[in-house]
């Protein structure tokens, strides 16, 4: 029995995670709906998804569009009769974090990630949680990295956006909880498999004149196996947190950062 079986899944976000989470969802049994603003990449992961005999459709939708999310869902609902989870993978580009000090950096680079990562979830959240509360059930997922815990210097408004999704996460839980609806963040190291990692990861090293291997054995030495979270391990927790076996999680944060976060 797969652990997702004939669940409705809605991810939002066309890189890497948000790829990964749709191949794992639709391998557990899910029907996916995945939705981004590039349709290109959709298509790519959703031709792998139906030649291996999944079930996937694709829309093209910007998660900080209030009316196109609020539609998508509507339309999922009126195909699929239901949400069972709601996976917001969204992610902003390295032109997010400036690598300056806080205080040479201006108003509107400050704000752009809390913005864009605040705006986001909730507009998706709120779409699921309308629905999931009618309902009786459902779970909505985040992911947020280490840095929302351990404050790494010059990232701008990074840090503070990621904090409030996690805030956002346990909001959601006492509001809508009774109701039956989980809400869960995941919460991991940096992945180097995933490019926006690789793209910040050789911009630091740049910066600060030492090698990528250089930065990337410091960060794994941070963790306690010395190892960082792997693609693999942040899908299987979002699939686990996602099914009837995560039950009783809700309104926390899944830690998967292998000990460089102890709570």
């Amino acid at each position: 029995m797969k652990r997702i079986e004939d669940k409705v899944a809605i991810v939002y976000g066309d890189g890497s995670i948000g790829g990964a989470i749709a191949r794992s969802f639709s391998r557990e049994g899910a029907k996916v709906f995945w939705a981004g603003r590039t349709m290109s990449k959709l298509r790519e992961v959703a031709e792998e998804v139906l030649d291996s005999g999944g079930f996937i459709e694709t829309a093209t939708v910007d998660a900080l569009n209030e009316k196109g999310v609020d539609q998508h869902l509507l339309d999922v609902i009126a195909k699929a009769g239901k949400i069972d989870i709601s996976f917001n993978a969204v992610g902003v580009s390295e032109n997010g974090a400036p690598d300056v000090p806080l205080i040479e950096l201006s108003l509107e680079k400050f704000f752009r990630p809390i913005s864009i990562y605040a705006q986001s979830h909730f507009i998706t959240a709120r779409a699921a949680a309308r629905q999931m509360v009618k309902q009786g059930f459902g779970v909505i997922l985040m992911h947020t990295p280490n840095a929302s815990r351990i404050s790494p210097p010059f990232v701008g408004g990074l840090v503070p956006a990621w904090a409030a999704m996690e805030a956002l996460c346990r909001s959601l839980s006492v509001e809508c909880g009774p109701n039956g609806v989980r809400t869960v963040c995941l919460l991991t190291t940096s992945i180097p498999e995933t490019p926006l990692i690789n793209e910040v990861w050789h911009l630091r090293a740049k910066s600060r004149g030492v090698t990528f291997e250089q930065i990337h054995t410091t960060i794994e030495n941070m963790t306690h196996r010395k190892r960082l979270t792997t693609l693999k391990e942040l899908t299987d927790a979002a699939v686990f947190a996602a099914s009837d076996e995560g039950s009783a999680i809700t309104g926390t944060i899944f830690n998967l950062t292998a000990g460089m976060i102890v709570n």
